[in-house]
């Protein structure tokens, strides 16, 4: 079988994604839509916005797609797989019922409320004055969460009960994430080592991937406000695979098994973002799909043929293979625009980009051609992935190669990783 694959998306994930399908003997041709500058040294680009489902359905037809892949959650929500699959075209990633225990934190919540996985105590709000006495009674610190879509910059972890009573404000009467707002979600605060587990999930069967850790805040530290992500790196050596396999046995099951009886079967990835307190893993939140840029540090470590993957899963055969991952560690160092998760210039520059080699690949995430010349185009402008033997080698190529790479006003963390190491001095 020979595959001609398009992947629906434009930042790291999906230059991830097109990176490691090209490598299968499976894929005949890859298209992106839209893609970005780095993704089409890979891939055909495709000028179709991500919701733009009439169109993106009406190109996999004229070009007979044989595997779609969505990367946003934003097109999942849109219902791209419900007429993907009305037209009887392969398509993977959770249909728009599905992609709900992203869509709506109230949603996730309320399933595992019903379902008995673990998580913070929570409530669901439409008022922001209803909202902000809930918040008085139970002090701080606490998270406000934008009930909706918000691009991953909807959480504030607010240390003060004026802090959270600010964000309450500006989600629900300043709109600043528009409709995502129209709900807060008042959560506890989960104290303990963040992971982040995603697995392919085919119904009830579920295959997890290995576990990585993801760097919300902007600056080192874990300062500043909350972004898309900054960084990842795989494995997290400070979390033993015990706690992976509860996590597994305790979240990811239960809720594949859960999403079945509420007649919402899932299909695709299932991300789930856990918080490793005392009493065990709980769920800060879960993502339908491939995480950004957990998938960065991941993919590289997969040993197996992605392609295969995922058409065992669009199959309901993922039962029947087996997931091989490398031993190596990988580091994802994130280079932001200067003033991003806030405003940030466009049309900047980028110089000096190292070409990607078998361990240390550059993943373009807001970037564009403008005739020779490669330049910024988003929040987020690279992720820079290294392999190495362990976690602190990884860590040393990836700086190695961040430190090649210039455009005016880059931004980045220089600690990415920098728990794993600590962990591993104690």
């Amino acid at each position: 079988m020979v595959l001609r694959v398009l992947v629906i998306g434009s930042g790291g994930r999906e230059h991830a994604l097109v990176w490691k399908l090209a490598q299968s003997p499976l894929v005949k041709k890859v298209f992106c839509a839209p893609g970005n500058g780095g993704i089409a040294e890979l891939a055909e680009c495709v000028p179709i916005g991500v919701t733009d489902v009439n169109r993106l359905l009406a190109f996999a037809k004229d070009q007979e797609i044989d595997l779609t892949v969505v990367g946003p959650e934003a097109a999942l929500l849109a219902g791209i797989t419900d007429a993907f699959e009305a037209e009887g075209l392969a398509v993977f990633g959770p249909n728009q019922q599905a992609a709900e225990i992203e869509g709506s934190k109230s949603f996730a919540k309320d399933l595992m409320a019903r379902y008995g996985i673990p998580t913070g105590k929570y409530r669901t709000f439409t008022t922001a004055a209803e909202a902000k006495q809930y918040v008085r009674e139970q002090g701080a610190p606490i998270v406000v969460k934008a009930d909706g879509l918000a691009a991953g910059k909807g959480v504030t972890v607010a240390r003060t009960v004026e802090e959270a009573e600010l964000a309450i404000e500006r989600v629900m009467n300043e709109k600043v994430f528009g409709e995502a707002g129209n709900r807060v979600v008042i959560e506890e605060f989960l104290s303990g080592q963040e992971m982040s587990l995603m697995a392919f999930v085919d119904r009830e069967t579920v295959r997890s991937m290995v576990i990585s850790q993801d760097h919300k805040p902007v600056f080192d530290g874990d300062q500043g406000p909350n972004t898309g992500g900054m960084g990842a790196y795989s494995p997290v050596p400070q979390i033993p695979s015990v706690v992976v396999d509860r996590a597994v046995a305790e979240i990811l099951e239960p809720v594949a098994r859960a999403m079945v009886r509420e007649g919402r079967p899932f299909r695709g990835v299932l991300y789930a973002g856990l918080m490793v307190t005392e009493s065990g893993p709980k769920v800060i939140e879960f993502n339908a799909r491939f995480g950004d840029p957990e998938t960065q540090a991941v993919l590289p470590r997969l040993d197996s043929d992605l392609a295969e993957i995922m058409l065992a899963t669009v199959r309901g055969k993922l039962g029947d293979i087996e997931i091989r991952w490398k031993k190596e560690a990988a580091v994802c160092v994130v280079m932001a625009s200067e003033g991003y998760p806030g405003d940030y210039r466009k049309g900047v520059p980028i110089r000096s980009l190292p070409q990607s080699r078998p361990n240390c690949i550059v993943f373009h995430a807001g970037t564009i051609k403008e005739g020779d010349q490669l330049v910024t185009a988003g929040g987020r402008v690279l992720a820079v992935t290294a392999l190495g033997a362990d976690v602190g080698a990884a860590q040393a190529a990836a700086y190695e190669a961040v430190n090649q790479i210039n455009f005016d006003g880059a931004h980045f963390r220089r600690d990415i990783a920098a728990k794993a190491l600590a962990a591993e001095k104690k």
